[in-house]
């Protein structure tokens, strides 16, 4: 799974305007970071995840998180306990 994993990150970082991935697990363990993402925000990931699922009564489907700045946008998604953040860069 960790080579699966390895090149998902790999082809997400391939993206345009892509700068950093990170994939966490439900407990808040990183599982896998490339680019501007950082380990140590692993479990602030899994919480955001957490609480937005908690918007919802519709266990079925996990909403995306996006936190948009002036520096770039940062998706968040859980799918089968993996939670995956992007941060994306505007392209021009």
């Amino acid at each position: 799974m960790e080579n699966d994993l390895d090149k998902e990150i790999e082809e997400t970082m391939s993206q345009p305007g892509v700068v950093g991935v990170i994939c966490t697990d439900s407990q808040g363990l990183c599982l896998g970071a490339d680019g501007t993402a950082s380990p140590h925000s692993a479990g602030i990931i899994t919480a955001i995840t957490q609480q937005a699922s908690q918007l919802s009564s519709d266990q079925s489907s996990m909403p995306v998180i996006c936190l948009e700045s002036d520096k770039g946008n940062v998706l968040i998604k859980s799918h089968n306990d993996v939670n995956v953040a992007i941060h994306k860069m505007p392209v021009f």
